[in-house]
């Protein structure tokens, strides 16, 4: 009898665990946003619940933001980044200069945090080399053959010396044991 209420405790404190270690998304509590420029016209912000756990699924995140010369924007949704789970971007959305950014999230994981952003102009691509300054085709291909024919007889002498190394031995050990 002693043993089987030993069973029934055992049971009964399993059951408990796995109640208590299956608790809801909502009791992680409010999310910890963390907001930053991206380096051009927009902001980015990574959310995680205030316990360290990463996001079950996304949630509705709306920026608003007060500019230089009290340009305002917003409210604007953002929307996940392909960077991960938890991960937020507006896209270019701010005009250069400092601006005040405040980043909400609706109930159950309520939160609002604001931060400062320097928002710059977009950086242009590198411009494009004039078709002219390059070299001919038939005149690379020369080039590329000649700097790259060195390596043939290198490689080939590489060869015949492994093999030797590994023949000759061979070859005075079998001459000894035939006399």
């Amino acid at each position: 009898m002693p043993n089987l209420r030993k069973v029934f405790v055992a049971l009964f404190i399993g059951v408990a665990l796995t109640l208590l270690s299956a608790t809801p998304a909502a009791a992680h509590g409010k999310l910890k946003l963390t907001v930053a420029g991206d380096g051009a016209g927009g902001v980015t912000v990574q959310a995680v619940h205030t316990d360290g756990h990463r996001l079950e699924k996304p949630v509705l995140l709306t920026l608003t933001g007060t500019g230089p010369d009290g340009q305002r924007v917003g409210p604007v949704q953002l929307a996940p980044a392909p960077e991960g789970q938890g991960f937020y971007s507006s896209g270019p959305l701010l005009s250069p200069g400092r601006w005040r950014v405040t980043v909400a999230a609706p109930a159950p994981d309520e939160s609002e945090v604001s931060a400062e952003v320097q928002a710059r102009p977009a950086q242009s691509p590198a411009p494009a080399v004039p078709a002219a300054a390059t070299a001919p085709a038939a005149d690379a291909s020369a080039t590329a053959g000649a700097g790259g024919a060195w390596w043939w007889p290198v490689g080939l002498a590489v060869l015949v010396i492994a093999a030797l190394a590994v023949a000759v031995p061979m070859l005075l050990t079998r001459r000894r044991s035939d006399e």
